[in-house]
């Protein structure tokens, strides 16, 4: 197998990113990451995953995408979420407990404000 370059993972990276993305006019209007790696487990983020999913339940929203990904690389901000509304750039929220998850659903999510005592960052990284 031949070595992958940098070129090469990159367009894996944007093949990935157009399957997975939210698109104009689609079911989903916002996506919701609950990084659940072994430190966000362990920091508390089945809580944040239940208290999405009671609030997703509880307001019959269908135009929400709850999914769960791995370890976001910092394990010391645990729990956290990334938060995709369509046009918008994603928010990534740290340290959460189950009542800023509450504030952050009804602001954020269903107000389309950004909580910014909550926020660690706007807009993706990206290594060059």
């Amino acid at each position: 197998m031949p070595k992958l370059k940098i070129e090469d993972l990159v367009k894996i990276k944007e093949k990935a990113t157009k399957t997975t993305s939210l698109r104009e006019g689609g079911p989903y209007k916002t996506k919701i990451t609950v990084h659940m790696g072994t430190c966000g487990i362990a920091a508390g983020a089945r809580k944040i995953l239940d208290s999405l999913m009671k609030e997703i339940e509880e307001r019959d929203t269908k135009d929400i995408f709850l999914t769960t990904s791995g370890c976001a690389g910092l394990c010391s901000r645990e729990p956290m979420i990334t938060v995709e509304s369509t046009g918008k750039a994603p928010v990534k929220y740290i340290e959460l407990t189950e009542e800023k998850t509450k504030e952050i659903f009804d602001k954020h999510i269903i107000g389309g404000n950004i909580v910014q005592a909550y926020a660690l960052a706007v807009g993706s990284e990206r290594a060059v």
